[in-house]
C-alpha cells in the first residue's frame, strides 16, 4: 500500500538551504559573476565533448550488455579498458583547455584569482592522477 505524499507550508522550505549532495560540495570556484565575457574554455568544442560523451555512453551499455549476455570476462575487460581510456581522454582535453583558457585568463588578472585558479588546477591534476 502506497501512500501519496501531499505538499505543506513545511515542505516549502528553500532549497538552497539544503546541504547539497556530496559529489557537488567540493564544487570548483564558477567564473567571476562580474566578468560578462568568460566563458568556459571548453565552450567552442562543446558539440565534440558531446560526441565523445554519447559514444562512451554507448560503449557503457554495450559493457551492459555484454554482461547480461554472459560474455567472455576478458572481453569485458577489454571494453572497460576502452572506457577508461576515452574518459581520461576527455578529461585531459577539458583539462588543457582548463589551462589554456581559465588559468591563463586568471593568471592575466594576478593575485588571490591567480592563486585560487592555480590551486584549483593542482587540486583537477591530483583527482586525474590518481584515478
Amino acid at each position: 500500500m502506497s501512500t501519496q505524499h501531499t505538499p505543506n507550508k513545511s515542505d516549502s522550505s528553500d532549497v538552497a538551504s539544503e546541504t547539497p549532495p556530496r559529489h557537488l560540495q567540493d564544487t570548483p570556484t564558477p567564473p567571476e559573476t562580474g566578468d560578462d565575457c568568460h566563458t568556459h574554455g571548453y565552450v567552442q568544442d562543446k558539440k565534440k565533448y558531446l560526441a565523445r560523451l554519447r559514444r562512451i555512453e554507448g560503449q557503457t551499455r554495450g559493457i551492459h550488455r555484454m554482461i547480461d549476455e554472459d560474455q567472455y570476462c576478458i572481453d569485458i575487460l577489454t571494453q572497460i579498458s576502452a572506457v577508461n581510456s576515452a574518459l581520461e581522454n576527455v578529461a585531459l582535453a577539458l583539462l588543457e583547455d582548463h589551462l589554456s583558457h581559465c588559468v591563463t585568463h586568471a593568471a592575466e588578472e594576478g593575485g588571490t584569482v591567480a592563486e585560487e585558479k592555480l590551486a584549483e588546477a593542482a587540486k583537477a591534476i591530483r583527482r586525474l592522477v590518481k584515478s
